[in-house]
Parts: C-alpha cells; structure tokens; sequence
C-alpha cells in the first residue's frame, strides 16, 4: 500500500457525538446536520457524557451502567476497547496531549486517570462526593472536578494533573455540575444547578470572582472558541443562557428543545449544539444570528454532547489478478480489478470510485467499488502503449475523500509464453 502525502488529503469532516442515555452514541454530520450513524457498545446500554480527543482520533464514553469507559476510534467510528472504571462513571475529559483521559465516578467520590497508550487506568484519585462535571486547563497542569451536592456550599476540587493530588477546593453556587475554561484558561465556568446561576473563577486565584443569573436548573455550560462567550443550558427552562465573559452578563437568551442538557460549539464557533433530553433532539444555533436553525433528531434521552474534527479513515486497495488478451490492433487486459478496506476495520468502503493507469500513468478504465468493496473493470489498449510498458505492470488509485483516506496499489503483470490470444497475468502486492 502506497498513501498519498498528508498535503494531498481529502478536507476530512466535523462530527458530532451526542451520548444518548438510552444507549448509542448518534454521530452528526455537522455539514448537513444529520445523523450518519449510530456507534453503539455490546458491553455499555447507557452511555451518559460524551468527549472527543483533541485530534479527532478517538472518542471517550461513560457507561454509568457498567462502570466502563467506551474508547471509539472516530475515523472509522468504530468501538476500539472498554476500559473498567469506578462506579457510576459520569463526566469525562481527554487532556490536551491526548495522553490521559479523566473519568469521574459518581457513586465513587474519585477520579479514573486513563494512560491513553495502554487503555488502562493508572491512578484512582478521591476528590469527594458525587464527583460529576471535569475539565483541564489549556496547559493540562489542573483538572477541575464539579460536585453535585449543596452541603454545606457547592465546591469545585482542583486536580494537580502533575501530581494526581487534590491541589485545593473552592466554594461556588448550590450543587455545581457543569465546568469549562476559557481558551486562554484564565476563567473557570462553573454551572450551580440549584441556585440558578453560573460562578466565574479567576484561575490564578481559585476565587470566584463574578456570579451571573441565568435560567431555572442550568446544567451545562461550553465557553466559545474565541473566549468571548460562554452557552449555558437550562434544563426547566427550556433554553440557552448567552453569557458575554467580557461584562459578565447575559447577552441573549435562545429557546431550543425540553430539558436542554449539554452543549458543544464547532471548531470554527459558527454554530452550537445543544442536546435535548426529553425531545430527543439536538438543536443547532447560529452563534451570529443567536437563533436555532435547525433540530436534528437524535437517540432516547441524549445527553452529553461533543464536537470535533476527524480525519479521513486511512484505507488500503489491493490489486487482484486480470487477463490480457492480444488483438490485432492492441491489447485488452480483462477483469482488472482491486479491493479497497479501511485499515483499521478490514471494512469494505463501498461506492467509491478505483482508477486504473499503467505505471506511466495513461488510464485504463474505471470502476465504483461494490458491496465488497471491489472495483472492476476491462480496458482496450492501443498498441503504442507497448507490451514493455505493461510489462511493468498497473496500477489502482482511490482518490479519497473527507470519510476515506487516498490508497494505491500496485500489480505486475507477466506475459506467459505463447501468448497469442490470451495469457495470464500474474499479479503481486505491495
């Protein structure tokens, strides 16, 4: 197999994942606002929060269930591995490295850290009761964990990620549950469910140092790509609380579906996805116009939601055998034909389009892969190709596109003796 350069490759696409509390993981295309797919794990009926690595390669679900983390690869999106963690495992967030990921477990008053290289948990830390909400700092140096208690004032643990130690605790609004940090990780956002509102806390500090009023019962919260905003979701109110960080204040208010839970923007901040528990939905607002411009149903219940850039699936095409036969003008080489697999899955990438040139790059024929991923097809070639450039053998291009890597893959072909009206090619891989 011969991949074409990282400069030639297809755009790749902009996903959603939305952890429906029913089971499945709904993936939405962000380009056309519809659901793709459906990942789901044999091992995990009700995934509950949902985050995606930072490069798109791999996606993190909690199982609150059966306590497990559901690794997905999200090229393909296609679940790699389950990974056992502590009890009732809620929130998750992947560090900016990509090298640990940070689970907390609920019934477990702790924190899973999962070494991403070997998809294992390599240190339990206890951080208190009902752990739910975590998100880490830009730097990666401190991972901020919400509690979803009121007794005897909401709180907020600081993780050294350094040390796996708690760092300190800091006192915020009545049952925090949800978190974020501002791109620059100057603020931390912290979403206090019962007491309506969302503490602002200067990260050099630990302090709170702004408090603003939002909806009834808030429950998530994601900052904008350019820090100037943060979206608040309001679950019994049924909207979206803009806040503007710059003088903390409600810019906007956004209606959106019932029991609005989580909330994800694209890369490039043009839009929000808020999911919409007990409508089954996401709504997708337009940050600019603050309006929903579209509702994307989902699964049962979705909760947790992320939003990510993910590569092309890299690929692999492996040429098969063909026949030349000899005219009197010509040649014809029959069946000349190639597989193309996702090389992750072994998958077979269907209705896609396979070209086949000599090895100086003067075409063949063309074919669309089949069901099995196979693409065939015969060619009449003039005689002033020559025989010694066939010799050579062919070769099997896929362009790709923004689901699927580029591929090639080469064939030799060797004329038998005798071979005045047909003769076998023989066909190797590389």
């Amino acid at each position: 197999m011969v991949v074409a350069p990282a400069s030639a490759a297809p755009a790749g696409r902009v996903l959603g994942y939305v952890a429906n509390n029913g089971g499945g993981v709904s993936v939405i295309d962000t380009a056309t606002n519809t659901v793709t797919e459906t990942v789901t794990d044999s091992g995990g009926s009700s995934p509950y929060m949902v985050d995606v690595a930072f490069d798109g390669r791999r996606g993190y679900v909690t199982n609150i269930r059966d306590n497990t983390l559901t690794v997905i690869d999200t090229p393909t999106n296609s679940v790699q591995t389950s990974i056992p963690v502590g009890p009732r495992p809620a929130g998750v967030a992947v560090a900016p490295d990509g090298g640990h990921v940070y689970v907390t477990n609920y019934d477990g008053g702790s924190v899973s850290v999962v070494d991403v290289a070997t998809m294992a948990v390599t240190a339990t830390i206890p951080v208190g009761p009902n752990p739910d909400g975590v998100t880490l700092t830009p730097n990666g140096l401190f991972a901020y964990i919400a509690h979803d208690q009121s007794s005897p004032s909401g709180t907020v643990t600081v993780l050294d990620t350094t040390t796996n130690t708690v760092a300190t605790t800091i006192a915020v609004g009545n049952t925090p549950t949800a978190v974020d940090v501002t791109p620059d990780g100057s603020k931390l956002l912290v979403v206090n469910k019962l007491s309506n509102n969302v503490s602002i806390v200067s990260t050099a500090t630990n302090a709170v140092v702004g408090t603003v009023g939002v909806g009834i019962t808030p429950h998530g919260v994601a900052v904008s790509p350019n820090g100037a905003r943060a979206y608040v979701t309001n679950s019994n109110s049924g909207n979206v609380s803009v806040i503007d960080l710059a003088s903390a204040s409600v810019a906007g208010t956004v209606g959106v579906g019932d029991r609005p839970i989580s909330v994800a923007f694209t890369p490039d901040g043009a839009k929000a996805y808020v999911t919409n528990f007990n409508s089954g939905t996401a709504s997708v607002i337009d940050t600019a116009a603050l309006a929903v411009t579209a509702t994307v149903p989902v699964g049962v219940n979705p909760v947790g939601v992320a939003i990510q850039f993910v590569p092309p699936a890299p690929t692999k095409l492996v040429a098969g055998n063909a026949v030349l036969t000899i005219r009197l003008l010509g040649f014809t080489v029959r069946g000349l034909n190639a597989k193309l697999t996702e090389t992750k899955t072994g998958a077979p990438v269907a209705g896609q389009k396979v070209t086949f040139t000599t090895v100086k790059g003067g075409k063949l024929c063309s074919a669309n892969t089949d069901a099995t991923g196979v693409a065939k097809c015969d060619a009449d070639v003039p005689l002033l190709v020559g025989l010694g450039t066939l010799l050579q053998g062919y070769t099997a291009s896929f362009a790709g596109n923004n689901q699927h890597a580029s591929s090639t893959g080469h064939g030799s072909i060797a004329l038998l003796a005798g071979g005045a009206s047909s003769v076998r090619v023989v066909v190797g891989r590389r």
